[in-house]
């Protein structure tokens, strides 16, 4: 009998946030792969959990893919995590899941879901967004522009992450593409200690960033409300 694969949410930020679930399954499984092992040291030391951990991240080979389901071939418990959040979103996670649920499609795969800066974005945002568009970290160079194009012809809201070192050309190009009237709303190091939310136009927001350069930190989650 294969081994169980779970799908393990961390917190992103506040450590306090983990489930008492992923706590106990990250206490019981054999192996537990991490974006970072250092990372991951960190937390699973900070609850006393002392477990073996290898890697898996962007950049792992298709071997490691295949070592992952050779151990629950040999029926092994192992847990996925990311550095923070939820596995499998705007993440490698999934390409395991799907290699996994190819060449082992009786592996029982676990979700345990928690903290995601997605839906913790969306709760505070006091935007409409029963539909909206999630797009992950816009790409680098090649298909922003038309993403960004997209987002402005867009009717309903669209979200996506961004870097520090992208976040105010993304507001220049949106200041540019959106009318004044298409609300914005950013949300950065959340559940962290200087967590913020700042709304307004794209203008409002890059004059914002621009003049508060102490700001322009961390990871961003920017919300744009859809096209009237």
């Amino acid at each position: 009998m294969s081994g169980k694969l779970y799908v393990v949410a961390t917190p992103i930020g506040n450590l306090e946030d983990i489930t008492l679930r992923a706590l106990r399954i990250l206490g019981e499984v054999d192996i537990v792969y991490c974006e970072d092992t250092r990372e991951g040291k960190k937390l699973l030391s900070h609850f006393d959990i002392h477990k073996p951990l290898d890697s898996f991240h962007a950049r792992s080979s298709l071997s490691k893919i295949e070592k992952i389901v050779e151990d629950l071939k040999m029926g092994k418990n192992l847990a996925v995590i990311s550095d923070a959040g939820t596995p499998a979103v705007s993440d490698p996670g999934f390409v395991l899941i799907s290699e996994v649920r190819r060449s082992l499609p009786e592996a029982e795969i676990y979700a345990v879901p928690g903290p995601s800066a997605l839906t913790a974005a969306i709760s505070i945002a006091g935007m409409a967004t029963n539909t909206f568009v999630f797009y992950g970290f816009l790409p680098h160079k090649k298909g922003r522009e038309t993403i960004l194009k997209e987002i402005m012809a867009n009717n309903k809201a669209s979200v996506f992450y961004e870097s520090s070192h992208r976040i105010l050309k993304t507001l220049q190009s949106l200041a540019v593409l959106l009318e004044p009237t298409r609300r914005i709303a950013i949300a950065r190091e959340l559940t962290k200690i200087y967590e913020e939310l700042k709304r307004g136009s794209a203008k409002d927001l890059l004059d914002y960033y621009t003049n508060n350069q102490d700001k322009v930190r961390g990871e961003f989650v920017v919300i744009v409300s859809g096209a009237d």
